[in-house]
């Protein structure tokens, strides 16, 4: 089992940049594949980011190509995610995730995080 922890979140304006840390707790972090969502007011959970345990793959949602990166050190036992060229509409609790598969469907991840707010303003 694995207990996480977001931080980095906060009110930006748009353009600007965030970097999101999540800290996992227990010596398996290494063995998941993490991953990122962020749920909107209003709107389903979805898929951000995700890497795999050695950070070889990473898979991106259409909407994060080329703005958000992910990367993770697993000697600290946290992943991250770079948010760049942040608009409005990326405003949303972003939740990190560890699972099996590097998928953007939230079924394979089994512990989450409790989220930490992002807002961009105009």
């Amino acid at each position: 089992q694995v207990q996480l922890v977001e931080s980095g979140g906060g009110l930006v304006q748009a353009g600007g940049s965030l970097r999101l840390s999540c800290a996992a707790s227990g010596r398996t972090f290494s063995r998941f594949v993490m991953g990122w969502f962020r749920q909107a007011p209003g709107k389903e959970r979805e898929f951000v980011a995700g890497i795999s345990e050695n950070s070889r793959g990473t898979l991106y949602a259409d909407s994060a190509k080329g703005r958000f990166t992910i990367s993770r050190d697993n000697a600290k036992n946290t992943v991250y995610l770079q948010l760049n060229g942040l608009k409005t509409e990326d405003t949303a609790v972003y939740y990190c995730a560890a699972g099996d598969r590097i998928v953007a469907n939230s079924e394979w991840y089994n512990f989450w995080g409790q989220g930490t707010q992002v807002t961009v303003s105009s």
